[in-house]
């Protein structure tokens, strides 16, 4: 595997089977919300999905292991692209997952309307004016909405989700009543929904919901989910989204 590691690359262990993926150091790599969203989304054998914003494909990795039939990611970022497609073919799931490398705002021209079961997202979540901004352009890009709103992201959703299919996103807490006003200005009703806490004295740092296109109105507010325990080490949820994870003594 390490062979095909370009200058500035790593191989990271998903720690998760035998999953890989190939990062680079001075590109924007996946972090614990994208485990989130991985696992928070409602998966079922043999579906077929669409990941907006595919970055290094880690999504796609995560919903093969938890049996999604056919992944396609979606990624403007030529580079993140073409290293998503390496990290596939390491793993040698080529003929469950793909990356195409487009913009979210021209779906259309690439990807058909109406055949997804689930559509994830895990999209910039500062709007372009707000906060620093990276001088590194694809980081920049990744954090910001410099490439792509939340509203690119759902009406893309919104395109390519089937009638009752699902689309689920990881964003902001702050920005809850703006991502349930989207959702369901683009058909796609929210249906589940869950606060993240980095530990039980702190503010939500994530939220995490999930739509259905054509549903009816009703809400359910899951319990809260802790990242750490009141001994600092991870919670036994998170722990259990690791199975490969030495266990904390």
């Amino acid at each position: 595997m390490d062979s095909k590691l370009r200058p500035g690359e790593r191989l990271d262990d998903l720690l998760i089977g035998d999953l890989k993926i190939i990062q680079h150091e001075k590109e924007f790599c996946f972090s614990l919300d994208a485990v989130l969203l991985a696992h928070f989304a409602t998966v079922r054998p043999g579906w077929a999905i669409a990941d907006l914003g595919a970055g290094t494909g880690v999504l796609g990795l995560l919903l093969a292991a938890r049996g999604a039939g056919q992944v396609t990611g979606v990624e403007i970022n030529s580079y993140m692209a073409q290293m998503a497609k390496r990290t596939i073919e390491l793993n040698g799931l080529s003929e469950r997952l793909q990356i195409v490398c487009a913009d979210v705002r021209e779906i259309k021209t690439v990807l058909n309307a109406g055949a997804r079961d689930l559509v994830v997202a895990n999209p910039p979540y500062r709007p372009s004016g707000g906060g620093f901004i990276s001088s590194n352009d694809h980081v920049a890009a990744a954090r910001h909405e410099l490439l792509g709103s939340l509203k690119d992201f759902v009406a893309a959703a919104s395109y390519l989700v089937k009638f009752r299919g699902r689309f689920a996103m990881v964003h902001l807490p702050e920005r809850m009543a703006e991502i349930i006003q989207t959702m369901m200005s683009y058909g796609l009703e929210p249906k589940r929904l869950r606060l993240v806490y980095p530990s039980i004295e702190r503010k939500p740092r994530f939220l995490l919901v999930e739509g259905v296109r054509g549903a009816k109105p009703g809400l359910d507010v899951l319990p809260p989910l802790f990242v750490y325990g009141s001994d600092g080490k991870y919670s036994k949820e998170i722990n259990d989204y690791y199975p490969n994870k030495p266990q904390d003594r």
